[in-house]
């Protein structure tokens, strides 16, 4: 599927951790995660091309206080070890120190620090990104909807791999992975 070298394939990958980290807002408000309705999810381009990964293992609590969002926090940590690009072949790849050096680095994590409710069903999202040791503050919006009992959390978050160092040394240039990460979730929550 992806005709490039172990570098693309690997760079692909941390490009892709990354965009999972900062996106992976699975919340748990008050509820419990429904995580087989949740998804955290990244899309890079490698060579103009988009492609999409996704982090099979991530949990997150959420605080969610619909009459007082202000006082609302989330919390999501993602097992870097989990991300699953369309080439099975390259899910080592990203693994090495170049990319998301996971033998250091197994986690990645946001922590909340203010959230505003800007639109009914809207909010604005603050908080810290953590990802191989580097946090970054970072901020989104989010969409909250019913879903007859259940709640979703949804939204997305561009982000940066170089401010991360992910993709080091040869792996800097951008010609062949794109430096922008676009990470996309959806968190699902039962009473």
């Amino acid at each position: 599927m992806f005709p490039l070298k172990n570098f693309s394939a690997r760079f692909q990958l941390g490009l892709l951790f990354v965009c999972i980290s900062l996106s992976g807002l699975t919340w748990a408000y008050a509820n419990s995660v429904d995580n087989s309705k949740s998804s955290i999810s990244i899309v890079f381009k490698q060579m103009e091309v988009p492609v999409p990964a996704k982090f099979k293992k991530f949990t997150a609590t959420i605080d969610y206080n619909s009459t007082k969002p202000e006082t609302s926090k989330a919390t999501v940590e993602l097992d870097m070890t989990s991300l699953e690009l369309p080439a099975p072949e390259y899910n080592q790849e990203v693994l090495k120190k170049e990319w998301f050096n996971s033998a250091a680095f197994p986690r990645a994590s946001f922590v909340s620090n203010k959230m505003s409710m800007t639109a009914p069903g809207k909010l604005d999202v603050t908080g810290n990104l953590t990802i191989k040791g580097k946090t970054v503050a970072t901020s989104f919006s989010l969409l909250i909807k019913q879903e007859g009992k259940a709640t979703s959390f949804e939204g997305s978050l561009p982000i940066k791999r170089l401010m991360f160092n992910i993709g080091e040394g040869e792996w800097k240039d951008t010609s062949a992975v794109a430096d922008e990460v676009i990470i996309k979730f959806k968190v699902v929550t039962n009473p």
